[in-house]
């Protein structure tokens, strides 16, 4: 058996591809088919082509969207600084929804409310601020 990818609906296929972006991940692949009338966009890290995620845009809408009720858990993602990455979110207006004040884990959500993960690479970095007093936004 082979891993081939993680699948998530998006309502809004550039507001999506411009967060996963911010995540640093990149377009590798993708397929407009005009007679199904939707878009599969493939993202993946720089030089990790195997590990992607496939953004499903219907063009006309998914009644599926925007509740959560599709049992998904989260996409995880090894990140080398979890305060850089978290700050760098933070400046291009996204929630931090559970702060990294341990230094190993936060967790963010995309446009359409898919739990993204991110775990710091290694070792915890020692708490510190803004982080280590800050609360938990909405839920993750």
């Amino acid at each position: 058996m082979k891993y081939l990818h993680t699948m998530v609906r998006v309502l809004d296929l550039d507001a999506s591809r411009r967060f996963y972006g911010l995540l640093g991940l990149k377009e590798i692949r993708r397929y407009d088919n005009d007679k199904g009338r939707f878009t599969l966009l493939f993202m993946a890290p720089e030089g990790q082509p195997e590990c992607p995620v496939e953004l499903t845009h219907n063009w006309d809408g998914d009644a599926a969207l925007p509740n959560d009720s599709r049992h998904f858990g989260h996409l995880a993602y090894e990140v080398d600084d979890i305060y850089a990455t978290c700050a760098h979110l933070m400046a291009n207006g996204v929630t931090i929804n559970r702060p990294p004040r341990d230094g190993h884990m936060a967790f963010v959500r995309s446009p359409d409310n898919v739990s993204i993960e991110l775990l710091q690479k290694g070792e915890a970095k020692p708490p510190a601020e803004p982080w280590a007093s800050m609360g938990n936004t909405g839920h993750w």
